[in-house]
């Protein structure tokens, strides 16, 4: 039997909140259905948790339904703009982690100074779709690994894609790389979305760092939406990240919002 959370609110309703699956909840009033929960786990093993409710009043019956049916850490990401959302998540006991910044990024060479931007010596960018999966691969997990011994993976921005455990390149046709040799030693990945492109990762191997990988990369990938007619793309740095922050910064990307990341250890 699904578990079930009888409650009031402050207005005398009685509302039920029962889980109906292993990642959602669903609350009801009056044979309505009122607010749902949701949980997914991201692929580094963490637990995000969201609440959507029709009544703010609502909102804790949800959230500590779930609390009582999940293991901590539990955690959670807020528009920064939205400060009633961030205050009810901190009143069941969550607290921010992290910020990320969200960055218009203009697309035109005249803009971003990227134009006359080249590879360092011996290094080669394949446009997205031209990269072999195999050192695609393996140039990905060794940038997750440099990461995740450093700064940890968790401060890069959010993934949200659902994937295969293990699994990180999901569509390579995503990636341009620059290769050195034989050796692929940096990437940028960018999705076409509909509305506006997002990077979504820019990386470089540690002992190519310093060499100019990044701002090629940059340059290759924004080149190309310009010339497909694309004026500006998204992407999100972790606030503490300054090396992202400079190098977007550096290319007059224009700071539009941020997010909060909230956890309950």
């Amino acid at each position: 039997m699904n578990p079930s959370h009888p409650a009031s609110n402050q207005v005398d309703r009685e509302v039920a909140v029962t889980r109906i699956s292993d990642t959602q909840w669903q609350a009801v009033a009056d044979d309505q259905v009122v607010g749902c929960g949701d949980a997914s786990r991201r692929p580094d093993g963490r637990l995000f948790v969201s609440v959507d409710v029709w009544q703010d009043t609502d909102f804790d019956l949800v959230a500590t339904a779930m609390l009582a049916d999940l293991a901590a850490p539990l955690y959670t990401v807020v528009d920064e703009a939205d400060p009633a959302s961030t205050a009810a998540w901190q009143r069941i006991g969550f607290a921010v982690e992290r910020r990320e910044w969200g960055y218009v990024v203009p697309t035109d060479p005249q803009v971003t100074g990227l134009g006359e931007v080249q590879p360092p010596a011996g290094v080669t960018v394949l446009s997205a779709g031209e990269a072999q999966e195999a050192p695609l691969l393996a140039l990905d997990r060794v940038v997750r690994d440099e990461v995740e011994s450093s700064v940890g993976w968790r401060s890069m921005p959010a993934e949200v894609l659902p994937r295969p455990a293990g699994t990180t390149v999901v569509d390579s046709s995503q990636y341009a790389v620059a290769r050195q040799g034989d050796e692929y030693v940096g990437l940028i990945r960018v999705k076409r979305l509909p509305r506006q492109p997002r990077i979504g990762l820019v990386a470089v191997r540690a002992d190519h760092h310093r060499r100019g990988v990044a701002r090629a990369l940059l340059a290759h990938a924004l080149g190309e939406l310009h010339r497909s007619g694309t004026a500006t793309a998204w992407a999100e740095v972790t606030e503490t990240n300054t090396a992202a922050t400079a190098l977007f910064e550096g290319i007059g990307a224009r700071r539009s919002g941020s997010t909060l990341e909230l956890v309950r250890r």
